[in-house]
């Protein structure tokens, strides 16, 4: 079942008592630098820094009490997993996580510290879906995939339908593509909200394969991808992708100078810590691509989770 508008304003009652409304803020600079009035809605303040909050909690929510004492899992080397964690932490429920024994340290120690139960497996895909399939099996607990879930891409979507609550007027809405949630959610937030509501992707030129799923027509897997936006590695999804087919303007794709440039304009100038996934949304206006000026655009900054030991610049 394709999520609806209907579907993202549950969501939104959902998780208020749990999740952040984060602040959307504006920047003069970062105005006149692209040509357009941009509004800047900060997911990187989001609880565990990033907006799969959001779509964690409200899977979490959305389970029965039989299924929730179950506990829940999922195969994730970042966000998402740190995201569930919290989400199982405060409904008081354990979350079984599957990650890569390669995975960075500092994931690792986030997801512990949310009270993940971790399951490390070998660095590939079939590695991590066949443990994840054990746990399922041993324990009962519900999957919550990272993105290609529903109440995921319904939770993902109420960024976009806080941000058109507190700014209407909008003409265009930005979001980063990896696996296709965020920006499947946002696009269904902004498309129902307001007819005629323009969405726009920004995608590495590094890791574009949602930009060359879209031209083919079905899904080409991401292979190998070599971009500084760790956080846009993957494929889009089963339900994901006939979302962003039917209701995304198109996919805009952003060089890693103009991701690193635009991520460190962000930093200087608005003085907001953002990670490069959120920055190659912001790149889409950086690098000019199409022509965006003297219109209201509203970006989602999706995450602010950077390694401060291993800065771009």
């Amino acid at each position: 079942m394709t999520p609806t508008l209907h579907d993202i304003r549950m969501a939104a009652q959902r998780i208020k008592p749990y999740a952040h409304r984060t602040p959307v803020l504006t920047n003069a600079s970062l105005n006149q630098q692209v040509g357009a009035q941009v509004f800047l809605k900060c997911e990187n303040l989001q609880k565990v820094g990033a907006f799969k909050f959001r779509g964690a909690c409200n899977a979490v929510y959305s389970l029965s009490d039989a299924e929730a004492a179950r506990g829940v899992c999922t195969h994730s080397s970042g966000n998402h997993a740190a995201a569930l964690a919290l989400a199982a932490r405060m409904r008081g429920i354990p979350a079984y996580i599957v990650m890569p024994s390669n995975a960075p340290s500092v994931k690792k120690n986030a997801v512990a510290g949310y009270g993940g139960l971790i399951t490390f497996c070998e660095p590939t895909l079939e590695a991590r879906e066949s443990t994840l399939d054990r746990i399922r099996i041993e324990t009962g607990a519900s999957v919550v995939h990272p993105y290609n879930d529903e109440r995921v891409i319904s939770g993902q979507g109420t960024a976009a339908l806080e941000l058109l609550e507190d700014v209407p007027d909008l003409d265009v809405i930005i979001a980063p593509v990896g696996g296709g949630g965020l920006l499947s959610g946002t696009s269904i937030a902004a498309t129902e909200f307001k007819k005629g509501m323009r969405v726009i992707a920004g995608e590495p030129e590094m890791a574009d394969d949602a930009f060359r799923s879209m031209q083919a027509g079905e899904i080409i897997p991401s292979v190998n991808p070599k971009t500084i936006a760790d956080g846009l590695l993957t494929s889009l999804g089963a339900l994901t992708f006939p979302i962003i087919q039917q209701r995304v303007e198109q996919i805009v794709t952003v060089s890693e100078a103009g991701i690193i440039a635009s991520m460190k304009f962000v930093w200087e100038r608005a003085k907001i810590i953002i990670e490069p996934s959120s920055a190659v949304a912001v790149g889409v206006l950086w690098e000019k691509k199409i022509d965006l000026r003297g219109l209201k655009v509203g970006i989602i900054l999706s995450g602010g989770n950077v390694d401060l030991e291993k800065l771009p610049w």
